[in-house]
Formats: structure tokens, sequence, C-alpha cells
């Protein structure tokens, strides 16, 4: 059953609501939308406080006998743009954080937004947890080069790797769509809600129906920490795992690469590449998908993820 028919009422009245600017209602209404599909994917919120004294906030599921699967989001977004795949993936115990600075997780200003950096957080929540060992691991844009550094830390902990349109591989260069975008001038940055809108169209290739009155409460986030993903993004995007990645390699870590064809964000080209660094890596490109594959295709990108994960068990 479709997010659209069961939340029909919900969407329904924020249609007619026709409000681009937020309001307690639409705010209100949005996050009983987000709750919902969450609660569908039984998935609870919780918080963990690093030793620094920041917070990660995570979704976790109840299958705790299973192996651990830590599923990382990408470049502003959150936690959220796994949980309607998410309910595909019940056979494993699934981790979601809110990486340092976005969601409701905490924002400083001045951390180390870096690949490593984030990586070592997750471990500090994973060894909290007791889930750093026999942990597999899936990551988009962003949260798939994290993935990568992850996996070249602690090489020995790592059963699988997940990479869904990941960013770090930036020998392969960037998408024509992209090629004069600054920090000034850029579409991943938002600046007012007609960006967000632009955006949502521009990452997918066929985006889901999301009413106009939910895109501006996203965009208030993003509008408010604008500074702050800037900051993000300018470490980011010079930020390369492809030596990390060859460590991967010579563990010969299983890892499944999935890709959307229409990606605008990350040339799909790119998997050209990861397979140059990782032979072991096995390639899927999804057509008529662009750059987030578990959001536009839920269906399909679980199915091949649990092949995948069948296919460990006779190796």
């Amino acid at each position: 059953m479709s997010l659209m028919r069961i939340c029909f009422p919900l969407f329904l009245a924020l249609s007619v609501a026709s409000c681009t600017t937020p309001n307690s209602f639409t705010v209100a209404t949005t996050q009983k939308i987000i709750q919902h599909e969450r609660n569908k994917s039984d998935l609870t919120t919780k918080v963990f406080t690093l030793a620094s004294g920041e917070q990660l906030t995570y979704a976790e599921n109840n299958n705790t006998t299973a192996e651990p699967l830590l599923l990382i989001h990408g470049f502003g977004s959150n936690k959220d743009s796994f949980t309607r795949v998410a309910s595909e993936l019940g056979d494993y115990h699934l981790i979601i954080p809110d990486l340092l600075g976005f969601g409701d997780s905490s924002k400083p200003d001045s951390a180390d937004y870096r690949a490593d950096a984030q990586a070592q957080r997750l471990h500090e929540l994973m060894q909290a947890k007791g889930t750093a060992s026999n942990l597999h691991l899936g990551g988009n844009s962003m949260g798939g080069a994290i993935s990568v550094a992850y996996a070249a830390k602690y090489p020995n902990d790592i059963k699988s790797l997940w990479l869904i349109d990941s960013a770090g591989f930036w020998s392969a260069g960037v998408p024509k769509s992209l090629e004069n975008a600054t920090l000034e001038n850029n579409p991943l940055l938002i600046n007012k809600t007609e960006d967000f809108y632009k955006l949502y169209e521009f990452v997918m290739y066929k985006p889901p129906y999301l009413p106009k009155t939910v895109q501006a409460v996203f965009a208030q986030e993003r509008i408010e920490n604008k500074a702050l993903h800037a900051n993000i993004l300018e470490q980011i995007v010079v930020d390369n795992v492809e030596a990390r990645a060859a460590v991967v390699a010579n563990y010969n870590i299983p890892t499944l690469v999935v890709w959307g064809q229409e990606d605008r964000v990350i040339k799909p080209e790119t998997t050209e590449l990861i397979k140059e660094i990782i032979p072991q890596a096995q390639i899927i490109m999804m057509p008529k998908v662009g750059h987030v594959p578990m959001v536009e295709a839920v269906d399909q990108t679980a199915e091949d993820y649990k092949g995948f994960r069948e296919g460990l068990k006779s190796e």
C-alpha cells in the first residue's frame, strides 16, 4: 500500500491548505506523516550522547537479534531518507542515525564533518550499543563515502558494504549539471522555499508525490541551516575516499554498488571507477532512477539488497 493511500486524509488536508509558508498546522501534520512512516517500519527514535557531549539521534527497529545494518544518509538529508525502505528490511537489525550536523542531531558550526570524523562518531555509537562487530554498512551519497571511511578504519568489524550513488570518488569528475556550481550558487544549498522545490525534482528522476506544503516544511530546516550546510559541503567535496576504498578491496569486504542511471548529482560513470578500485564489487544500475534509489524505487532497492545478502550466506 502506498504512502499516498495510507496518509491520504493528511495529504488532502495539506493540499487544501495550499499554504507554502510553514505554520503550526502544516508542521504538525508533516510530523504525523513522518511518524506514521517510522511506525510502519517498526522504527523507534533514540538519542546517544557522544564523549564530546554532542548528541546523535537515531532510529532503530526491534529486530535486535539479527546482524546489525547501519544505514547512513546523504548530504542535506536525515535518517528518514531510509524510513520507507526500512519497512522492507525488517529481517535485519536496523540502526539509522542522523549524522552530526543533520536532522535532530547536534549541529556544531566548527566540527570536522569529513568522512573519517563522521565514521568515528558512528563507531562510538556502535560500540556503546554492542553492535560494532559483524556490522553491515549502507550509505547513500555522502553516507556512502562515510561508509567507505568506516570500513577502512575498522575493516575487521565489517561484514558487507552497500554503496548507493556514493560520494567521495571524485576522480570520476562531476556531472554537467554541477560543473559551474559554487557555494554561492549551488542547487544543493537552499536559500528559499522555491530552491527546495527545484532540488526535489533535481535529485530524483520520478519523485514520489509530496505536497508542496510538506516540501515547504522540509525547506525551512534547510534554509535555517544553510550556512552550516555550506561549511559541510565545502569539507566533503575535497574529501576523496578512493585510497580508503582500496582498503575495502584489500580486505575483500563484500560490496554492493547501486546507482540510478539518471543521477544528476554524482555521475553514474563513477561505478566504473569504483569497480576498478574494489574489484569484488557487484554493480547494479537502476534505469529511470536518480540519486536516491531507496526513495524512488523502494521495492527494487530492497529486493536487490536482500538478494545480495542472501548471496553472502553461500560464500
